[in-house]
């Protein structure tokens, strides 16, 4: 999982360190600010791709197919995606409003990692690999699904 990549300006192509986690994945899911469809099209090298719209996200982006929403099914677990899920304080309810059958809700845009289950949901922001902002390191996610249970969920730090 991926956010917040700004490309070009912070992400001219993928870091070798996420490049060698991409090689392995069933799918990626970026949870917007590509900035640019050619990151998208970069990633699908690697796995198909899934995306959702970043608030700096451009027309090439949409027409690529990022919708401002995501809901899917992953070995059977509900996910879904939106890019901003607004203020800390009341995130897992709201997020449940939005999303009332997920499982798992994936966003982005404030480039700081988090994962944390809370109202019944679990909600993961995998932070930014290029843009670190305020943060010891850049980062990105990694979920492992099987047989309808979320078996492991790591935010992954760039250190290479």
């Amino acid at each position: 999982m991926l956010a917040d990549t700004h490309a070009p300006r912070r992400w001219r192509r993928c870091p070798p360190f996420v490049a060698r986690h991409l090689s392995g994945a069933d799918l990626v899911l970026h949870a917007g600010d590509v900035c640019t469809a050619a990151v998208l099209d970069e990633l699908s090298t690697y796995a198909p791709v899934r995306a959702v719209l970043g608030n700096n996200d451009g027309l090439d982006v949409a027409r690529w197919g990022a919708a401002e929403t995501l809901q899917l099914e992953l070995e059977g677990v509900q996910v879904a995606m939106v890019h901003d899920s607004g203020p800390a304080k009341g995130r897992a309810a709201r997020l449940r409003r939005l999303f009332p059958g997920a499982e798992l809700v994936v966003f982005g845009h404030s480039h700081i990692p988090l994962y944390e289950s809370g109202e019944g949901l679990r909600i993961f922001n995998p932070g930014s690999p290029t843009d670190r902002r305020r943060q010891p390191y850049g980062t990105f996610g990694v979920l492992h699904v099987r047989g309808g249970r979320v078996i492991e969920a790591e935010i992954v730090p760039v250190t290479g």
